[in-house]
């Protein structure tokens, strides 16, 4: 599979079900070598599910490949995950992933140009974002400064650390 055999398009509420399964597939051996897996048991059954607001927001993608299976997923919001504060101007990144068997071939870096892009088109002037420990590298490379970890609630007594990080449009 090459970049240019790849689309990306807005998410619909008929791909939760696929997206559902990209993260559940995905998460639990991505975030292995970073996360106990204490944490995991507990936090990859609330993280793997697509959020049916962040589909309907029309800022959330689905990267394609020529026959239609979806190989990674993201977008902004100008809502902010839930226990941050929303700002004016201020996007925040939400819910990326790439298949995990096709990590480093360029899906992610794609993705993220064309979040970019659209964030950048409907007026934002940065990008705000809560990444895994696992994703920091990727993020640093596509722009992103790191401001410092946090603690994500997830429910009731599970939280989930990350790092918070932001880039300039």
């Amino acid at each position: 599979m090459t970049l240019d055999q790849l689309t990306i398009r807005v998410a619909e509420r008929q791909d939760l079900a696929e997206l559902d399964h990209l993260f559940a597939r995905s998460y639990p051996a991505l975030l292995k070598p970073d996360y106990p897996p204490s944490l995991l048991v507990t936090a990859v059954p609330l993280i793997s599910r697509a959020n049916p607001r962040l589909i309907a927001s029309g800022t959330f993608f689905a990267v394609c490949r020529a026959d239609g299976k979806i190989v990674g997923a993201g977008g902004w919001t100008r809502a902010a995950p839930p226990g941050f504060s929303a700002r004016g101007g201020v996007g925040n990144i939400r819910h990326v992933v790439t298949d995990k068997d096709h990590v480093r071939q360029g899906i992610g870096a794609r993705l993220m140009a064309h979040i970019f892009k659209t964030a950048s088109t409907e007026g934002l002037s940065r990008l705000d974002c809560l990444a895994t420990r696992t994703a920091v590298p990727f993020y640093m490379a596509s722009g992103f400064q790191v401001l410092g970890p946090v603690s994500v609630p997830l429910a009731p007594g599970i939280d989930f650390p990350a790092i918070r990080m932001q880039r300039l449009l």
